[in-house]
C-alpha cells in the first residue's frame, strides 16, 4: 500500500523540500483547520490565514475545508475532498480535531484516500497526532472536553502514537509531551517521539524521520 505522509512537529518543519516531492507537480492543497474549533473565531481565523500563507510562500494553492460546514458522512465532501490531490492538517486540539472529523465523516474518507494513495496527507502537531489508533494519553496536553463529545480512537493510519514538541523548550507543551513519551516508553506504548523541525515522512515502503 503506497501511503503517502509529512508529518511535521511543527508547522512546516525542516524539510518542506520532501512534502513538494511527495506531492509531485500537484501543488493545489486543502487546509483543514479544525483543531482551533474550539478557539475564538478570529483566533482561528488567523491560524488559518497563517497555515495558507505559510503554504503559499512553497508554491502550493492552499483552500480551507472547512469540517463544521458538514454534517455527516455526505457526498458533498466526499467531492470536496476528490478535488485536492493533498491535504494539510494543522495543530491545535486534537480532540476538537477528531470530532470534527467524526462528525463531519472525514475521518472514514481521509482514511480512505490516504490508503488508496489518492491523497497525500500532510500536516503538524494535533494533525498528526489524530493518526494513530488512540488518542489516550494526549489529554495530558490537551483538553477532551474542547468538543461537544470526546473520541478517543485515533484514525488508525499510523500504527503507533505520535508526540510532537519533545524536547523542544521553545515550544510551551514541551515539557508535557516530552513526559508523555517517557511515560508511553515506560508502558510500552508503541510511539514517535519528535523534536520541533523533525519530520517522519512515509512514502510507500520508504519511512523516514528527517532532519
Amino acid at each position: 500500500m503506497n501511503v503517502r505522509l509529512y508529518l511535521s512537529s511543527f508547522r512546516t518543519g525542516d524539510r518542506p523540500d520532501l512534502l513538494l516531492a511527495l506531492c509531485g507537480e500537484h501543488r493545489d492543497i486543502a487546509v483543514i483547520a479544525d483543531a482551533l474549533d474550539a478557539e475564538p473565531e478570529e483566533t482561528r481565523r488567523e491560524g488559518v490565514r497563517r497555515e495558507i500563507a505559510a503554504l503559499s510562500e512553497l508554491g502550493f494553492h492552499a483552500t480551507e475545508i472547512d469540517l463544521r460546514e458538514y454534517a455527516g458522512p455526505t457526498d458533498d465532501l466526499a467531492d470536496e475532498l476528490d478535488r485536492f490531490p493533498a491535504v494539510w492538517v494543522r495543530g491545535g486540539n486534537v480532540f476538537a480535531l477528531r470530532y470534527a472529523m467524526a462528525a463531519s465523516g472525514a475521518d472514514v474518507l481521509l482514511t480512505k484516500l490516504v490508503g488508496d494513495d489518492a491523497l497525500v496527507y500532510a500536516g503538524y502537531s494535533a494533525g498528526a497526532c489524530v493518526l494513530a489508533p488512540s488518542l489516550r494519553g494526549l489529554e495530558a496536553c490537551d483538553d477532551p472536553h474542547a468538543a461537544p463529545e470526546t473520541v478517543w480512537d485515533g484514525l488508525g493510519v499510523l500504527d503507533h502514537a505520535f508526540v510532537p514538541h519533545v524536547g523542544s523548550p521553545g515550544h510551551p507543551e514541551s515539557d508535557v509531551l516530552t513526559r508523555l513519551a517517557r511515560d508511553y516508553r515506560r508502558q510500552g506504548v508503541p510511539h514517535l517521539a519528535l523534536q520541533d523541525g523533525q519530520v517522519l515522512v512515509v512514502d510507500g515502503a520508504a519511512t523516514s524521520v528527517v532532519p
